[in-house]
This record gives structure tokens, sequence and C-alpha cells, in this order.
């Protein structure tokens, strides 16, 4: 039967769980062996070292002080669309996260923008940390060992300026460069990260930063918090509209909470563990993140954030009078930021791995090597798109658009909910469910995530809009035609 132009936008996959596939068309059973706690280990592991380390820095000139708020702003949007993932997880426990519960309950066409969001999400977010990296890389150089990395090699080509871009002729960013580099050489390698030695990360991730909030608490002044909301400025919308744009920004911090439900198909008791792990991990991650910034905030008047490299640092660092704490919160931030930063770019390369196997982007994204089994060509276009990145622009204009990437992808996740659970009716299989219906908490995270897509900037937008405008024609000229749909007879619409 042949299908019209719109029956196969909407057409869906089936929700029933696969095995995982190899390159070469061969499959396995993952077994279950993850419990609860290493489950949530994955998801602070994901989480923290992503942002709180460097978001200050751009957060805090748009809401001063008021910038708590912004934080608790973005975890309460974070955790109703958490509530959606862990229902979606259990229900669709495929290759993909959030790719695949919108093939399997939207349709192709959106699952493609939603592939397109991640890839966004992704993508920029590996470039992002590898630039917060190189600050505090040269940070601990410079106070372990006297010695900073040249001016024109740690800093990038394209500079957002005081009257907007500024192009530095002869300027890269080497350190991002060369840590991206490493990154794919190890995934190349066909190295992966346990769930015990990820905990183990994690726990080392969760001390430097409760190092950092003692001693930033010992140089704690209240009057750093007056006024509490920043005035409408050039630089700040002021007020409330100040934490909301803010709260767009520091969003990013929380796009890590998503990895709990890829690991859906390998959890032990995940109608219980899943949903548990992603609550639990999103508290400690809320937890966390509010101490540091009360804890910054205390220790350091709000106009000295802006543009400070190694910001966490370059506190302890004033506050003491002494280098040794920057120095190891500048080598813990090292070691964390690297970490994500290799597990940010594994996650991008699998997303693309998933597009692939489903026909809607060339195959040379799903080919793997047969000893590694590590997605060769796939890794190496990541890596090099990620490292140019890294290397030539300012930090300032990746922000945003990794936060507008993941608001539009926990959108569809939310929309998929109430979806899911019409095509499954009396079907559906028991296990955990969004409380209070199909339609109260999907509704208030779709609202929630479109109150900080507002305070996002034009730039973003106009952006974001070429983005997808790249999203759909390549879909148009190329998905459409080679999905894997398309060779069977029965389409569920």
């Amino acid at each position: 039967m042949k299908l019209t132009l719109g029956q196969k936008l909407i057409r869906t996959k089936p929700t029933m769980a696969a095995p995982a596939e190899h390159g070469d068309g061969s499959t396995v059973r993952l077994g279950r062996s993850i419990g609860l706690f290493p489950l949530t280990m994955i998801g602070v592991g994901a989480t923290i070292g992503t942002g709180i380390f460097f978001t200050m820095v751009e957060a805090v000139p748009k809401a001063g002080p008021s910038v708590i708020l912004s934080f608790l702003l973005a975890a309460l949007t974070a955790g109703l669309t958490a509530l959606c993932y862990a229902e979606l997880s259990f229900r669709i426990p495929a290759a993909g996260s959030s790719y695949s519960f919108a093939y399997a309950t939207v349709g192709e066409f959106a699952a493609f923008i939603m592939a397109f969001c991640l890839l966004l999400e992704y993508g920029l977010a590996a470039s992002a940390t590898a630039i917060g990296w190189s600050g505090y890389l040269n940070n601990f150089l410079g106070n372990a060992f006297h010695w900073q990395i040249p001016e024109a090699l740690r800093s990038p080509m394209f500079v957002s300026g005081a009257n907007g871009l500024e192009v530095h002729a002869g300027h890269v960013n080497l350190p991002p460069i060369l840590l991206v580099i490493l990154c794919g050489f190890l995934l190349l390698r066909g190295t992966r990260e346990s769930a015990t030695a990820n905990a183990v990360m994690v726990l080392i991730k969760l001390a430097i930063l409760l190092f950092f909030v003692v001693i930033a608490f010992s140089g704690f002044n209240i009057d750093n918090f007056h006024p509490f909301f920043f005035e409408a400025s050039a630089k700040s919308p002021g007020g409330m509209a100040g934490v909301t744009a803010a709260a767009a920004t520091v969003f990013f911090s929380f796009i890590g909470l998503d990895t709990v439900a890829t690991a859906g198909e390998e959890v032990r008791d995940p109608t219980r563990n899943v949903p548990v792990a992603i609550l639990a991990a999103l508290g400690i991650v809320t937890v966390f993140y509010m101490l540091v910034a009360v804890a910054a905030m205390g220790a350091q008047p709000a106009h000295m954030f802006e543009g400070q490299e190694a910001g966490l640092a370059v506190i302890l660092q004033n506050v003491t009078g002494k280098t040794w704490p920057a120095i190891v919160l500048s080598g813990g931030a090292v070691i964390s930021v690297f970490s994500v930063t290799l597990v940010t770019i594994y996650g991008q390369t699998r997303i693309l791995y998933a597009i692939s196997r489903d026909g809607l982007i060339p195959q040379t994204f799903q080919k793997v090597h047969p000893r590694t089994l590590a997605p060769v060509g796939n890794t190496v276009i990541v890596c090099l798109i990620v490292g140019i990145v890294a290397g030539l622009v300012d930090s300032t204009y990746l922000w945003d658009m990794v936060s507008i990437g993941t608001l539009t992808a926990f959108i569809v996740v939310s929309i998929a909910v109430p979806v899911l659970r019409a095509k499954e009716g009396a079907s559906a299989t028991r296990g955990f469910r969004v409380p209070f219906g199909p339609y109260l908490v999907p509704g208030l995270s779709i609202a929630a995530c479109l109150y900080l897509v507002w305070g996002l900037s034009m730039i973003t937008y106009v952006t974001f809009g070429v983005w997808m405008s790249v999203a759909v024609l390549t879909y148009l000229v190329y998905g459409v035609r080679n999905s894997k749909l398309n060779g069977l007879a029965v389409q569920a619409a």
C-alpha cells in the first residue's frame, strides 16, 4: 500500500520492547544488572558537571542574586518532565531515548525533529563543557605550576563582545580541541564507563562541590544578596524576567537526567527503579545546585561574575587568599568535566546511530568496527564538528542554544504521554504512570518549558529556526525517502 506524504509524516514504530542491535544486524538482549543506587548515580553523574562549574558566569549577570530562583524554576520544569520520562522509559525501553519515544507515539516527522533537537542539545553541550574545561585547566596550571596557556591559544575566534560579534583573527581555543580529540580516541577504542566506576566518579564530584560550599560559606556576606532582583538594563531584563532568562540558561545544567531513561532496558525492576532513580537524581542535583548557588552568591558580589573564567575556583582563592583551595577545585573540575564531555559525545554518537538504523540519515552513522563495535565514521564526524565549535566559538553563544534544544525535546516527551495512553487504552501494561492522569502533569511540563523558552534571546530563536529548517529539509530530501518503514506493508497511524 502506497502512503501519501501526510501518512508518512505520522507513521509510528511499534511500542513493544526490542532487543538492542549491532551494526551488523545481529541482536543481543541486555541483561538487567543495574540496581537503584548505580542507576541514580548515572543520572547524577551525567548532570552534575555539565553546567554548575561555569553556568553561574552566564546566569548571574541576567538575574543577580535571584539566580537562586532561576535554579528552582529550572528544577521544577525538569521535575515535571522527569515524571513523563519515567512513564515512557518503562513502556518504550528502546535505544534513542526521547527520539524513540516520539517515533512510537507522535510519528516519524516529529521524531526526526526531536532527533535534531537532541543533536543540537548533545553536540553544543559537548562543545560548551569542553570550553568550560579549558578555563579550569588554565586555572589549575596557573596555580599549580605558575604557567598559563597563551591567550591566543585559549580564546576563541568568534567572541560575544560589548557591541555584538567580534572576530579575533588568529585566536583558537586549543585545550577543548585536545579534549575532544582525546574523547574521540577513547570512544574509538570502545571504552565504556561502567555503572560502578561512574558511581565512584559521581562521589568525587559531589565531594568537590561540598568542598566549595564549605569554604565559600566561610566568606558569606548577606549584603551580596541586595538588591535581590536586578533592575532592567542592557544586560538584564530585570525582575522576574531576569529570573526567567537566567533559568532558561541554567536549564542546560539539568539535561543529563534523561540518561536514566536510556538505561531502562538494563535495570532490575524498572517499574520501580527507573522513576525512583529519575526523581532521586533530580532531588540530589537540585540540592547541590542550590547549595553552590547560595554559597557562590554569598561569597562574591553579583557584578564580579560576568566574564569570570573558572569562577568557582576564583571565588575560593578570593575567600581564602590562598591558591591551594583553587587548585583542588580546578583539579576536580578538570576530571569531572572531562568525564561529562566524554559521555555527552558518546550520547551524541548513539543518537545518530539510532536515527541511521531507522534509515532517516545515511548508513555511515551506523557502521561499526568489527572488533570494538564502535561507530567509527560516526564518532569521527561528531568529534570533528564538536572540536571546531569548541575551538572557535565563544561559549556565550552555546548555552541558550543547548537549552532551547532540550526544552523542545522535553515538550515532545510531555506530549507523548497522553498520546501513548490513548493508543494503548485498556490494554496498557501495568507500571509507573504519571500521577493525576495523562494531562495535568504533561500539560504543566509543556507550560513550564514554554515559559522558559519565552525567556531566551531573539538570536537564539533565529538560530534555532535556521536549525529546524535544516531538519525539515533533510527529512524531506533524504529521511522520508529512505525510512525503513517504507518497506512495511502495515503502518501504524
